[in-house]
């Protein structure tokens, strides 16, 4: 016998997997890990037996909730289901899975849609960042059509303006976890910032690298991948996060000056490959960072001084726009900066709406 469970495929930004209603998920956590590994098909690293796509970008959940927040009208569970493991991290959040979260709830009825645009509130549960999505909902109804492009996303669809906040100290409750603008770790500087998402960033030249590699460029130099995941839990253990090995956070970036028009390029680590985009709270991170004098993301970046408040990431897929609010104090202020909210525009497309089936064995459906 199996269990269904009612479900919805989405293709959230550069980003794929089911939403699920929280209420139709098991309330107790190894339970309900146990029902998203066994729907992605994981620890098989074909996840052949799943819905999953064998890779970080398309082996990921989301879980909505009407929320009990003062300011929100949903919450959103992000969950990275590992591939070839029995993971299930709960710990980083996904803004390209978010962007698919507001018209999710919309049809769902949990947030009632207006003519033209309706502006859906969540709050995210993982890091308690409060986003607004602005979703298209002409005559009343979700539209997932479009002109809007993103790098990474063949052809077009309807744009979500995904505004944040409360993204300071996402993960490990300060913007500088380690207390400094910079910090040397295995002969590399290295600049620890945690806004949406934490990340350790260093400059591809300190590696012998350009920035502008492949993905698979590289992911075939092991040294280097080795080498980049030892300055990531020396990082991690600096700042007491414990052994890493098994979580996705923090992130590793690295950075080089812009060469196609943008501010900087950079290369996203999921952390054991590189992305084939960028993930949307690694760019607030690393926009957000490359405002901060000193940092190793300022040193390489080239901001347009009419439009100080963007930055333009270039990727091996192409380029993400960020839009940042912040304030760079002067010295000897209590804090070097604040960050107030950072945005993006992303798509979504809802693919399909039914059910997926684990064995009974897995989960009865009760509880």
């Amino acid at each position: 016998m199996q269990t269904a469970i009612a479900c919805t495929f989405m293709r959230g930004g550069t980003s794929r997997g089911p939403y699920f209603m929280a209420d139709d998920l098991p309330g107790d956590v190894a339970t309900r890990d146990a029902v998203l590994l066994s729907v992605m098909g994981s620890p098989g690293q074909r996840q052949i037996d799943g819905i999953g796509g064998n890779t970080t970008l398309t082996s990921k959940v989301a879980i909505i909730s009407r929320s009990d927040h003062d300011w929100a009208d949903v919450d959103y569970l992000f969950a990275q289901v590992a591939v070839g493991q029995a993971v299930v991290d709960t710990k980083p959040s996904c803004g390209n899975m978010l962007s698919g979260v507001g018209p999710y709830a919309i049809d769902k009825g949990l947030v009632a849609a207006d003519n033209g645009v309706t502006t859906v509130r969540i709050r995210n549960v993982n890091t308690g960042a409060l986003i607004e999505s602005r979703v298209q909902t002409p005559n009343g109804i979700v539209n997932f059509d479009g002109d809007a492009r993103i790098d990474g996303v063949d052809g077009t669809a309807a744009p979500v303006d995904l505004q944040m906040r409360e993204i300071a100290g996402a993960v490990t409750g300060k913007l500088l976890p380690t207390g400094n603008v910079v910090d040397e770790v295995d002969g590399v500087e290295v600049t620890f910032y945690d806004a949406a998402m934490p990340m350790v960033i260093a400059k591809a030249s300190d590696f012998g690298k350009t920035g502008y590699e492949s993905e698979a460029e590289i992911e075939a130099d092991t040294l280097f991948m080795d080498r980049m995941l030892r300055i990531r839990q020396e990082m991690a253990t600096r700042v007491g996060m414990g052994d890493i090995s098994d979580s996705v956070v923090p992130k590793f970036g690295l950075v080089a000056p812009p060469r196609e028009g943008g501010t900087l390029a950079s290369r996203y680590f999921t952390p054991w490959a590189v992305h084939a985009a960028y993930a949307v709270t690694g760019s607030l991170c690393i926009a957000c960072a490359s405002t901060l004098p000193g940092s190793v993301v300022h040193q390489v970046s080239r901001h347009d001084s009419d439009t100080p408040n963007r930055c333009a990431i270039e990727h091996p897929s192409g380029m993400i726009d960020v839009s940042m609010d912040v304030t760079i104090n002067a010295p000897g202020a209590e804090s070097l900066m604040e960050v107030h909210s950072a945005g993006v525009l992303r798509t979504t497309r809802k693919i399909m709406d039914g059910v997926v089936y684990v064995p009974e064995s897995v989960w009865s459906g009760t509880g």
